[in-house]
């Protein structure tokens, strides 16, 4: 019988671009182009969001302005992952200083919530038993509504076009095109109905308000159905009017803390005002070089130091000739998504989570070890903990000096060189489920992040901000040349997307589309890396042609429990952004900035130039 590799038909077309060619990634050819433009571009999952995007642009507003328009969109063509009743964490880099700032839009716990009320509404004992290991306790369940936190996005988009912002466009103009969608109706796509679809029984178990978000009040929307946000655009208006008064006091604050209450929770106006009269924190990011470029994240509450110290496990292998250094133009038997490969990156990766886990809190209320975490001799001895032949199945954290120092991401880049890598998160779909009367939006429910340990860093507390998953990222080189503007949305897949996009694009050599096409690997459980197995994505391919089960064979000797991930369920995986900058020559008139983007099949959306 001829297999399907015997019967592949032959194109001359192809046959002209891949001759010669030995490229690694041949074995998973991308489905779409790269996106190329001069002036700007946006990647996100959702195209009709990223067209509100590209209109900021051609009107002159900058890369922030765009992530704004692009943020608010997305709460009526995708609200089962995001939107204004979440939070937001950004990173801009700004092209006239080569300068990178970014922002935590992350809310805290209700000020009333203390550890105590939480273990006793949730039927645990007043303490942990004697013998409970910190990271060992579960938390607060994701349908409780002790997992709301004050939602940080209104905010944050406030702040963001105050601080990054070109001063061009202003709040009224950067909501104008998403209050249209909500206001006129917007057609559903396809991953956006089977997410919606997946949550109606959770949205009506957990409000009374369900039916402003359901088409027709009772069902989700099909793809191609036209869905209307009336309440949401008001909120917006509400937003656009009294700026972040309009959000955390008034009408909508009033009814935040209404609905929370009649499910028993605690929120009060007071937390919610406090929220917005402080607003967000603009926060310096930390970075890690590998290969001549540095890989950029927010600081905690935020995982980024997960991704940090992944890379930095892995360079200090490669240095110490624990694994050979691989990719494109090495000498290395190795080829790319081979046993032996995913077997270093699913290691360094447990190794980081182990630590993030336990040591990543809110650093305004604890002391968190950032700098040591990621410290280069520290990351030595943790790359200790690695065996190039079988899994570790004794990791736990370590002890770093202290020193002082679902979810839509989407990437948007301009035309004065700028680059804002925006995530914007409602945690679980449609987060707590929880709408607030007359919003039009759902509640998140990041309180999930947090310990009820009370020796753990990350324990609840009053006014706390919990772990956080969400996670934006840039690229640049050593002299802070942009590079790429990029990001893996996804719970804990975050820092485990961000560490193999940033390989296949600098070490493998992909180009943007094949970087996030390029089939990935999940350590543990969506929500809970810490857990046994791994999950392979369909496509993967090991030496020659073994395909999927050669792969899960070679992981399976060195003691990996594994599975292959298939059709929907391939959601776990994430969906990446990616845009990218270089330098063409021109006709002799200067060098040109170009963008070149790709925007992840896994989603409904595309990147958007112009």
């Amino acid at each position: 019988m001829p297999t399907d590799r015997d019967t592949t038909i032959a194109d001359p077309v192809t046959e002209r671009i891949t001759a010669g060619m030995d490229d690694p990634y041949r074995v998973f050819p991308s489905r779409r182009s790269v996106v190329q433009s001069a002036n700007g571009i946006v990647a996100c999952s959702q195209p009709l969001a990223a067209q509100a995007g590209i209109k900021i642009l051609r009107d002159g507003g900058n890369a922030a302005d765009a992530a704004v328009a692009v943020a608010a969109a997305l709460n009526v063509t995708e609200p089962a992952s995001t939107g204004i009743g979440g939070d937001v964490f950004c990173l801009y880099y700004d092209a006239a200083t080569k300068s990178i700032r970014g922002l935590n839009g992350s809310g805290r716990a209700p000020a009333a919530l203390t550890l105590s009320k939480a273990r006793s509404d949730l039927s645990m004992p007043p303490e942990p038993a004697a013998n409970a290991p910190p990271d060992g306790e579960g938390g607060i369940p994701m349908a409780h509504v002790h997992a709301v936190t004050v939602p940080g996005a209104a905010a944050a988009w406030v702040d963001v076009l105050e601080t990054f912002g070109s001063g061009k466009i202003g709040l009224a103009g950067a909501l104008e095109e998403a209050i249209r969608l909500a206001e006129e109706g917007a057609p559903i796509s396809l991953m956006s109905s089977v997410m919606w679809a997946q949550e109606v029984e959770h949205l009506k178990a957990a409000s009374p308000n369900y039916a402003e978000i359901l088409k027709g009040g009772t069902r989700a929307p099909r793809e191609g159905e036209i869905i209307r946000m009336p309440h949401l655009a008001e909120t917006f208006r509400e937003l656009i009017r009294h700026g972040k008064k309009g959000f955390y006091e008034g009408r909508v604050a009033q009814a935040v803390v209404d609905v929370i209450k009649s499910r028993g929770g605690v929120m009060e106006l007071e937390d919610l005002k406090s929220h917005g009269e402080t607003g967000s924190e603009i926060v310096q990011p930390v970075f890690m070089e590998y290969g001549g470029y540095r890989l950029w994240e927010c600081t905690p509450n935020g995982q980024g130091l997960v991704a940090l110290m992944a890379l930095g496990i892995l360079e200090n292998l490669q240095k110490e000739g624990v694994v050979p250094e691989f990719g494109e133009g090495k000498e290395c038997h190795w080829k790319h998504n081979s046993a032996e490969y995913l077997h270093v990156l699913i290691e360094v990766l447990r190794i980081a989570f182990s630590d993030g886990r336990h040591w990543i809190a809110d650093p305004k209320v604890v002391k968190v070890p950032t700098e040591g975490l990621i410290d280069k001799a520290y990351l030595a001895k943790r790359a200790k903990l690695f065996d190039p032949d079988k899994r570790n199945k004794n990791i736990s954290h370590g002890t770093p000096a202290f020193q002082s120092c679902d979810t839509v991401y989407f990437s948007v880049t301009d035309k004065y060189g700028n680059g804002c890598s925006f995530i914007n998160s409602n945690y679980g779909g449609f987060g707590s489920g929880i709408i607030p009367k007359d919003c039009g939006f759902v509640l998140q429910n990041r309180g999930c992040g947090f310990s009820l340990h009370p020796t753990h860093p990350n324990v609840l507390a009053p006014c706390k901000r919990p772990y956080h998953t969400i996670i934006p990222s840039l690229i640049t080189d050593t002299a802070n040349n942009l590079d790429a503007v990029f990001g893996v949305m996804g719970g804990f897949m975050q820092p485990q997307g961000h560490l193999q996009v940033f390989l296949n694009l600098l070490v493998w050599g992909m180009n943007p589309q094949q970087a996030v096409d390029a089939p990935r690997i999940s350590v543990g459980k969506p929500y809970d890396p810490r857990t046994e197995g791994v999950s392979v994505e369909e496509g993967m391919a090991e030496g020659e042609g073994e395909g999927d089960y050669g792969v899960m064979e070679g992981l399976a000797g060195k003691g990996h429990e594994v599975a292959v991930v298939r059709g929907w369920y391939r959601a776990i995986f994430g969906r990446a952004q990616v845009v990218r900058c270089r330098l063409d020559e021109g006709d002799g008139d200067g060098k040109t900035r170009v963008w070149s983007a790709g925007s992840d099949m896994r989603g409904d959306g595309h990147a958007v130039g112009y």
